[in-house]
């Protein structure tokens, strides 16, 4: 693999908003040659998925209203977590051809390593010391380019992260753990002389080791909120009651169930036996069907079988395991 340039790029804002929406301006202005990593962090916020209901996954009055926190969602799939400045966000922005989970992932487990912690990659998407969880990943792809960010847990709030995030009892049976308290530590308690800049420095050395060739320049550059006003459209989309809430009409019908794949809420609103509308939450990576789906159903007769055999449109390789499991849910409900 030869990259020419390797770009370290560190956010100097602690607005979700706006670091979101600089997440998605690197992406969209990526150089055919370029691999990218964007270090950022955000106060006081809850990040949601692309597909969740907000309400649901975050106690968001308490956040928003009484602690003057941040409400935000991504573009990617997965669930909601909890940022404060204890907390690092991490997004490799790159090019397909050169986008390989493993490679990237390496970055960050040799960095905890060399820190002289042993990290691993456990379950879909986390990073653990000991079965216990210091980074979630999701993940989010174009046609040609793709991003893969996550978090580092070096000393978060874990009590404020209780306090935000609504989880469900059957993700917390399915993990096998009592409570989210349980689940996660911050890598400090794990080395308690670990600081922020530690951290980083070893995140750019193994950056440039594992990405570095014969050819391949690097540049670091810090940017300030105010520096990019190309960022205005982006953030006001970031920004907006529509992106990070959306509507949740009144449903006819709903009914949730948690997969191995992720949880899945589907509520219904139906005019003379139509689907009139449909909205699909969920925390799967699979951000794309979800959001097909949510289109595809609409004006189809509240038929199981029509509803069944229409989902089997929209197999492909990437997601047939997950709309088998969906046909086979709908096949066993009573309507």
């Amino acid at each position: 693999m030869h990259n020419k340039k390797l770009t370290l790029i560190n956010s100097k804002g602690l607005n979700p908003w706006y670091n979101l929406a600089l997440e998605e301006y690197l992406l969209n202005n990526l150089k055919k040659d370029e691999v990218i990593l964007y270090l950022w962090q955000n106060e006081h916020t809850v990040v949601i998925g692309r597909n969740q209901n907000a309400w649901k996954e975050c106690r968001c009055s308490l956040l928003e209203d009484e602690d003057g926190g941040f409400l935000a969602r991504r573009l990617s799939g997965g669930g909601a977590v909890f940022h404060d400045i204890g907390n690092l966000n991490f997004t490799f922005i790159l090019n397909k051809d050169n986008y390989n989970i493993e490679r990237q992932l390496s970055v960050i487990l040799e960095s905890v390593k060399k820190l002289g912690i042993n990290a691993e990659f456990t379950g879909r998407n986390d990073l653990t010391v000991k079965g216990k969880k210091f980074s979630g990943n999701a993940f989010y792809f174009t046609e040609e380019k793709a991003y893969h960010h996550g978090t580092i847990l070096f000393n978060t709030d874990v009590e404020s992260l209780v306090d935000y995030l609504r989880v469900s009892k059957e993700k917390m049976k399915s993990k096998g753990v009592k409570s989210v308290r349980s689940r996660v530590v911050n890598l400090k308690d794990l080395k308690d002389s670990l600081t922020l800049n530690a951290i980083k420095k070893e995140l750019e050395e193994s950056f440039k080791n594992i990405y570095s060739s014969n050819n391949s320049s690097f540049k670091k550059v810090f940017i300030k909120p105010s520096e990019l006003n190309e960022l205005k459209p982006l953030y006001e989309k970031y920004s907006s009651w529509d992106w990070r809430y959306g509507k949740t009409p009144d449903f006819d019908i709903s009914f949730e169930k948690r997969f191995e794949w992720g949880e899945v809420e589907l509520g219904i609103t139906l005019k003379n036996g139509i689907i009139e509308d449909l909205k699909i939450y969920s925390d799967s990576m699979n951000t794309d069907l979800f959001l097909k789906i949510n289109e595809f159903l609409k004006e189809t007769k509240f038929d199981k079988n029509i509803i069944i055999n229409k989902l089997d449109e929209l197999k492909d390789n990437d997601n047939i395991n997950i709309v088998n499991d969906l046909q086979d849910w709908i096949q066993n409900r009573d309507f």
